[in-house]
Formats: structure tokens, sequence, C-alpha cells
């Protein structure tokens, strides 16, 4: 079970935390405000009210032994980043910061975010696929609520072909490409790989170790896909 901790409960931190906890993960929300712990401390693993810039709190709480954290602060840009450097200092793996401008946008990448999250321009239904697919390496949003992603191959489709797979039956998605790397060997014996696709692959198509899968379907049954 993947582990998250989403910092700062206004309005787009709520929303992903709920949905979060909805869609199977280990949530721990935190505020320093009250009230907002309060609100969600039904909906999530645990809340926490507390200060995220006190290092040694979050190291109590186990923020720190978290998969992913998302900073949701929106009203204090400098507790945002603090929290992002003492986050980075206790090399959380992925850590996903508010920003509501470009130059903030910056900042904070140059401190240690991996990625930036605008909730004016994306929603926390969005973010929620995006943190719970697995092998997520690209997506591209179709309408609301439908995408299409890029994922790598998990270990239990590995040797089984798109029929037995039965993925529009069981997770209700389709498969609409394959991007495999295959090996040649050249005109003086040395060996390349280069990368071939199967577009609009046939049902009798085993599916590979290292494949990337190019899957199309609404956003939560996308979430569903086994991670391995």
């Amino acid at each position: 079970m993947e582990r998250f901790a989403v910092i700062g409960l206004g309005r787009f931190g709520s929303r992903l935390a709920e949905l979060l906890s909805m869609g199977g993960a280990e949530v721990l929300a935190v505020d320093k405000e009250r009230p907002l712990v309060e609100e969600v401390r039904d909906r999530v693993t645990l809340a926490i009210c507390m200060d995220s810039t006190d290092e040694e709190a979050i190291r109590a709480q186990g923020i720190d032994k978290v998969d992913a954290a998302i900073v949701g602060i929106g009203d204090n840009f400098e507790a945002a980043v603090l929290t992002t450097v003492i986050l980075k200092q206790l090399e959380v793996p992925r850590i996903i910061v508010r920003a509501t401008t470009d130059v903030r946008a910056a900042i904070l990448r140059r401190i240690g975010a991996d990625d930036i999250v605008n909730p004016e321009n994306e929603s926390a239904e969005r973010w929620q696929s995006k943190l719970a697919a697995p092998g997520l390496i690209d997506r591209r949003e179709l309408a609301e609520g439908f995408s299409q992603v890029q994922i790598a191959a998990p270990e239990s489709f590995v040797g089984k072909t798109l029929e037995q797979l039965e993925l529009r039956k069981k997770y209700r998605v389709n498969i609409t490409a394959i991007k495999r790397q295959t090996e040649e060997t050249g005109s003086k014996g040395a060996k390349k790989t280069r990368d071939t696709f199967l577009s609009v692959p046939m049902p009798d198509v085993v599916i590979q170790s290292g494949d990337v899968l190019f899957i199309m379907g609404a956003d939560d049954a996308i979430a569903a896909l086994p991670a391995e």
C-alpha cells in the first residue's frame, strides 16, 4: 500500500487527501489549523495538527517515511519553502508542491520539488489519478475524467496475451499501442536497440518485460490497474 502525506488542507489538499484515501492509499493529512484537521479526520488514515516546518515533528509522525508528500500550503510561501527543504533533507522520494506563479514554481524546483501543482489549473481528481496510477510515465488528458497514459508494463502482465489479460472486461481500459525496445545487429556486428511501436495491437500480442503500454480509459479505471 502506498503512503502519502498531504500537507496543507485547503480545498485542494483536503479533496486530494480524501480521494487518495478512497483509492486505498494510506494518507497522513497535515495542517496547523485544527478545524481543517478535524474536518478530514474521518476520511483519511491519520489527521495531524502540527507545524510542517518543524523537522522533529515531521520525523515523530513518520512523514519522512512516506512514498510521496504533497505540500498544498497556499497562504504562506515561506512555510511551503521550509517544508519542501525539510522533506528533501529527509529524502522523501517524491515531493509535489503547490505554486501559483512561475517564479514560485522555479524557486520550489530549485530547492527540491519534483513536481509543481497549480490548483487553479489542475484538479485534485487529476492529481489523484496521476499519483495512484502504477508505473506512470506520461499522461494526456483527453476530456474531464478521461485520459491516455503511458505506463511500464506491470510484472503480472508479462508473458500474457492481450486476450488473456481481458483489460476491457476487468479494468474498463483499452491498450491503443505498445512501445517495445528491440535489438538489432549493425553492418559491423555492433548491437543497438531501437524503439518499435505496435499500433492497435492484436489480441494475440504477448506483453514483454520493458514494454511501455499506451492505455486509454477513465481516470479511476486507470488508477485501479495493478502495480505489479
